[in-house]
Formats: structure tokens, sequence, C-alpha cells
């Protein structure tokens, strides 16, 4: 929906059950909207940030205190749920809404970003200076997936 890239993304923290519906349309079609629950969801030290064209929730993004051990990221928040409606897609709001959540991060004096990025998604992260780490795996009903990381 190019024509909604003059409006402007509002970026704001929302609950968990507020991401679901946007999880479920974009990362889970097709399965239970159970799939869009996550551990960790609800813990004090996760939050999650919606992205808002007018009054309609288009895109949102949760970020996890949770260290990496395998790849030593410590201080780190993962960043999970990604998602923009696919209509909104091209009109730069997932890279608002993640620049967003880098601040709010930085905020918090996190040392690291990190995230298991769809393969499909790689382009959209390494164009925002997200480094890839590691070789593919996968992420058993989701898919293929890499480590991707960001020093803050």
């Amino acid at each position: 929906m190019r024509e909604n890239s003059v409006n402007i993304l509002v970026p704001r923290l929302i609950t968990a059950q507020e991401t679901y519906p946007v999880r479920h349309a974009v990362l889970r079609p097709g399965k239970p909207i159970s799939s869009c629950v996550f551990d960790g969801d609800e813990f004090a030290t996760t939050f999650h940030i919606g992205g808002y064209v007018k009054d309609t929730l288009v895109a949102v993004a949760s970020f996890f205190e949770v260290d990496h051990s395998k790849y030593e990221f410590n201080n780190a928040l993962q960043l999970r749920g990604m998602a923009v409606l696919e209509a909104y897609h091209g009109c730069g709001y997932g890279q608002q809404l993640l620049a967003y959540g880098e601040g709010l991060a930085q905020q918090k004096n996190k040392s690291i970003l990190w995230m298991n990025a769809r393969v499909s998604a790689l382009g959209f992260y390494t164009k925002l200076q997200y480094t890839q780490i590691g070789s593919v795996f996968e992420i058993p009903q989701v898919g293929a997936h890499y480590v991707l990381f960001k020093k803050m």
C-alpha cells in the first residue's frame, strides 16, 4: 500500500496481546493464534512496540532481555516477532519501528540487539547494519533463520 508511504508511523509501547493479530497474519498464517504467544511475552523486562498509521496497528516488534551464550552476546536484547502487515510493506514502517526499538534499547544501556531472522528478511536487516553470524538453521514449523546482531 505504497500510497500510505506519506503517512507517518507512530510507534508506541503496547501489550503482548496487542501484537498477536499482526504476528498471526504475518508470521504464523494458518496456524493457531496460540502460536503467536512467545515465552517471556509477559516478563516485566520485555517490551512490545506497535506502529500505527492513523489509528491502524500495522507493525509490531517485541524485545526480550535475553543474552546469547553461543555468541557471547551479553547485556543484550533479543528482537522477536517483528512484523509489518503485507499491505504496508515497502513504506519504510519496519525500518521506523526498528529504529524506535533500537532507541529504547540504547536508553536501557543494552550493548547488543540480536535476533533469529528469517532468511527472507536477511536483506532488510543487513541494510540496517545488522551482521549475520553463523550458519543458517531451521526453527521447526517456522523455517530457515540466521542469527543477526548489532552493537548499540
